[in-house]
């Protein structure tokens, strides 16, 4: 299988790198790297991991328990070693991102409203209407500037193509609540903490500023007439995996961190329990799943939500970002359509490719799947986070057997996908400087119109020969620098 590594052009490394083996946007960067002592490197990833301690920069892990029984709380492993992106490759695709993040709000609009796209056969209308994801609650229902995901992350993977050229590669989008960008944000405050020297020798563009757009973003999707609207975050409280974000983007914002008990619905206005009595509120950002919103609509056991808070925002007087139902649109049995969409609704060529995909409720890709399952990735629609999911060249005899068995019971409940060879990058382990496999999450943010700051989360899978990022299996992060022009 071909490799590309983002730093050098041949592989295995070595130190120092043969003449012409570096890529020019890293010569810089490999230049630094060759003069730092290797105990100073790792004095630098011991700080770092006090710091992010010290912080509180960890998440839960579901599934995991302590000695005392207790969830296991982790710190996110991170990366001193950057991921570096040239200003032409970044501005490719960033429109990339924002043509498929604009197709993507076209289309959820689209099967809440006149369904055309599945009249015109383009996607069938069983796998819209017959999804989890879908809300029928949400039919004819309008939302601020028609934009249901406000907040998007959209997961790349890079890997080599027939000329063993790097080539991006849309490998999910991640439309309903996407995580991680307070690991982006952190990870390049430590970056700068630990080497200001390297941003006097690049120009690499900011992300800070990220929060800013954040809550812009959320304002201009105020309910009509709001001139100064009134933002929560809502979060599903301290338990939750990614509660450290929910605080974080709060904080950094300037806004309230709530959680369902703390909003009560009164003539189809949400109010926020203050010291100061109810204060009325236009814009939820909420880090809560649809299920869990509403008792009163969705599941009657929750107690994350508010009752009537539906009612409230059929009204109009209240956003909720992004809006319900907006799942359908990053489920993984609809990804495969996304190109169509791009072409249905904008008349456009796609800029990002997707990854080819096998639909297992298609007789003749399920055939091609079973018997291929030791070469092909498998996940399920609905899953996230890395679970449920088949690497069939990392699985042994008796896990692809069950996944077989899974795959027959419900073909419909599963995509099937080539194993790529992602990207690698210089990563600092254990046993030095080593290639590790890499993604990269932008968030692109919807209001008026599409923004996004430049780069995103790299995320690193530190197993050697791992191609599952995730932090939930082990993966870490990396800071990721776009170089301006």
């Amino acid at each position: 299988m071909q490799k590309f590594d983002e730093m050098y052009t041949q592989l295995p490394y070595t130190r120092p790198a043969q003449q012409g083996a570096i890529r020019e946007h890293y010569k810089t960067y490999d230049a630094w790297l060759a003069q730092q002592a290797a105990d100073a490197m790792e004095k630098s990833r011991e700080e770092a991991e006090m710091m992010f301690r010290r912080v509180g920069i960890t998440f839960a892990v579901y599934g995991e328990k302590d000695e005392t029984g207790a969830g296991t709380e982790r710190l996110i492993p991170f990366d001193l070693i950057p991921r570096i992106i040239p200003a032409k490759e970044w501005q490719s695709m960033e429109k990339g991102l924002a043509q498929r993040v604009t197709a993507l709000n076209r289309f959820i609009y689209d099967i809440y409203h006149g369904q055309e796209i599945l009249k015109a056969g383009i996607v069938p209308r069983e796998q819209v209407e017959g999804n989890a994801q879908f809300r029928p609650e949400m039919i004819g229902v309008d939302v601020p500037n028609n934009v249901y995901s406000q907040i998007s992350g959209i997961d790349i993977v890079r890997a080599p193509n027939a000329k063993g050229e790097g080539e991006y590669f849309v490998l999910e989008d991640n439309l309903r609540v996407p995580s991680g960008v307070s690991y982006m944000l952190e990870d390049r405050k430590m970056m700068m903490r630990l080497f200001p020297e390297l941003f006097s020798a690049h120009r690499v563009a900011p992300v800070a500023h990220y929060p800013d757009l954040l809550l812009e973003t959320l304002r201009e999707s105020g309910p009509a007439g709001s001139a100064d609207p009134t933002v929560v975050v809502l979060t599903p409280g301290m338990y939750n995996s990614a509660y450290f974000e929910h605080a974080f983007l709060a904080q950094q914002m300037g806004v309230e961190l709530v959680e369902g008990q703390d909003l009560f619905v009164k003539d189809n206005f949400v109010y926020m329990r203050t010291t100061r009595g109810p204060k009325r509120v236009d814009v939820i950002y909420r880090r809560v799943d649809d299920d869990f919103l509403d008792p009163q609509v969705f599941r009657p056991d929750s107690t994350l939500g508010c009752a009537g808070l539906l009612q409230a925002y059929k009204a109009g007087n209240v956003t909720i970002c992004n809006a319900v139902g907006t799942g359908i649109a990053d489920d993984k049995s609809i990804y495969p359509y996304v190109p169509k969409m791009i072409e249905f609704y904008l008349g456009e060529k796609p800029i990002l490719s997707n990854v080819p995909t096998y639909m297992c409720r298609n007789a003749d890709d399920l055939k091609y799947v079973l018997a291929n399952l030791k070469d092909l990735v498998v996940k399920e629609v609905h899953g996230a986070g890395g679970y449920g999911m088949l690497v069939g060249p990392a699985a042994t005899q008796a896990e692809i057997e069950d996944f077989r068995k899974a795959l027959l019971a419900n073909p419909s409940g599963y995509i099937a996908q080539p194993t790529l060879s992602l990207s690698s990058c210089p990563t600092f382990v254990e046993s030095g400087i080593a290639p590790r496999h890499i993604d990269l999450r932008p968030y692109v943010l919807t209001g008026k119109s599409v923004k996004m700051v430049p780069g995103g989360l790299t995320r690193v899978a530190l197993k050697e020969g791992s191609l599952v990022v995730n932090s939930s299996q082990g993966g870490g992060t990396k800071d990721t620098w776009i170089l301006e022009a």
